[in-house]
């Protein structure tokens, strides 16, 4: 599926879909919590008054300050959270992320399974 629209930022890019988006991050960045200013915007802009899912595909090596799900925490209509990576050591990074992250947090191999899962989570929301 096409996104219907990709933004480019300092950090990477957001690929934008009807009930969820898809950032990647650039090699070497560290997300810190200024950068979730962008996250808000769309949440309150592109899914305004409607659930969707967040999919963060790890094709690159950074790092993330975990300050900053108290901040994607707080986002009301942020329905589920997904991390997609093939990295070996990704599973401990995630089991201390969703400490953090007061949401549905899943990691997955394969971007189509993440795309699946956030898709259902999101759905569950509307009903």
């Amino acid at each position: 599926m096409q996104p219907i629209k990709t933004l480019f930022y300092e950090f990477g890019e957001i690929e934008l879909y009807d009930t969820y988006l898809i950032t990647t991050m650039k090699q070497g960045i560290t997300v810190i919590p200024e950068y979730n200013h962008e996250l808000v915007k769309l949440a309150n802009s592109h899914f305004a008054g409607k659930y969707f899912g967040y999919i963060t595909h790890r094709k690159n090596s950074y790092a993330v300050d975990p300050s900053v799900y108290y901040k994607t925490s707080e986002i009301e209509n942020l329905a589920a959270f997904a991390v997609v990576s093939k990295n070996p050591i990704a599973e401990q990074t995630v089991a201390v992320e969703k400490i953090f992250l007061d949401k549905p947090f899943q990691l997955f191999s394969e971007l189509d399974s993440a795309i699946t899962w956030v898709t259902e989570v999101v759905k569950m929301q509307h009903r």
